[in-house]
């Protein structure tokens, strides 16, 4: 079995591979202060009340773009399950993808291992370019080229981000869930700021998939730039457009996975490694 971990600012994915399968997943809420023995406890019990054996863990990947966390995560591995993980913290080379950022540190972790994942499952035989589009604290647009180059990206702020400003800068607007209405055209104050909340994100994603499919359309032999979504909103937004092709919310872990899997087979073939 092998442990994946994506420490992201809001939430804390974890889940269990068992034969390249997730056979149990757990998403907790990121704190940043929580201590590596309350993490291992509560990862302990989340492990017995599904009935997995901890020792059957033989590996443990980890992605994180909380700093104050990593070493937490790191500390937890060795004290709970015995284990030194391999840590992605940026756009280092254990990804195996050719990274075309200027400063590849930059990067987080999870954006490059969502592209590792992304172009290894869908790129389809004709090798075609991937946008990944993340629904996380930060909404992000990456592009990997038909090569399997990762080429960059874009970052803009979360739904809920824009739902806070709102109400924090304004000051007769309330706080608001953020979900689609039921019409359009608002009636009230509140439908009013969820239909722009929610129908002004869609036309986002709408206004930057197709801008970024016309930059890598001549990279694809066919024409075709497969967009992939992940993230909490992503079956929320996705029926609403027809610029999102595939949805996985698993997308990270599976990356994690493939990294790890690409890792061992470096270490397998390089002598005293």
């Amino acid at each position: 079995m092998l442990l994946a971990i994506d420490i992201g600012n809001t939430n804390i994915v974890i889940g269990v591979f068992d034969s390249g399968k997730i056979v149990e997943s757990w998403r907790l809420a990121t704190r940043p202060d929580r201590t590596a023995d309350e993490v291992g406890i509560l990862l302990t019990h989340l492990f017995a009340h599904r009935q997995v054996p901890i020792p059957q863990v033989q590996g443990i990947v980890i992605a994180s773009v909380v700093p104050a966390l990593t070493g937490t995560m790191t500390d937890m591995a060795g004290r709970y399950f015995h284990r030194t993980p391999l840590v992605i913290e940026s756009g280092q080379d254990e990804t195996g993808m050719p990274v075309l950022y200027e400063h590849p540190s930059e990067i987080g972790a999870d954006r490059i291992v969502n592209a590792v994942a992304a172009y290894d499952l869908y790129r389809s035989e004709t090798a075609r370019p991937i946008i990944v589009v993340d629904f996380g604290t930060a909404t992000t647009f990456d592009a990997v080229s038909a090569r399997g180059e990762y080429l960059g990206g874009i970052i803009c702020p979360g739904v809920q981000i824009s739902a806070d400003a709102l109400f924090e800068r304004a000051a007769r607007l309330p706080r608001v869930d953020v979900r689609k209405p039921a019409s359009l055209i608002g009636r009230t104050t509140v439908e009013a700021m969820q239909s722009g909340l929610f129908f002004g994100y869609v036309a986002m994603i709408e206004g930057i998939v197709v801008r970024m499919r016309r930059r890598l359309t001549d990279d694809a032999a066919d024409g075709r730039v497969v967009c992939v979504a992940t993230g909490g909103l992503a079956h929320v937004i996705s029926p609403e457009t027809d610029v999102i092709d595939v949805v996985d919310v698993d997308l990270t872990l599976h990356g994690l996975r493939r990294v790890w899997d690409r890792a061992n087979v470096r270490a397998a073939v390089q002598p005293g490694v």
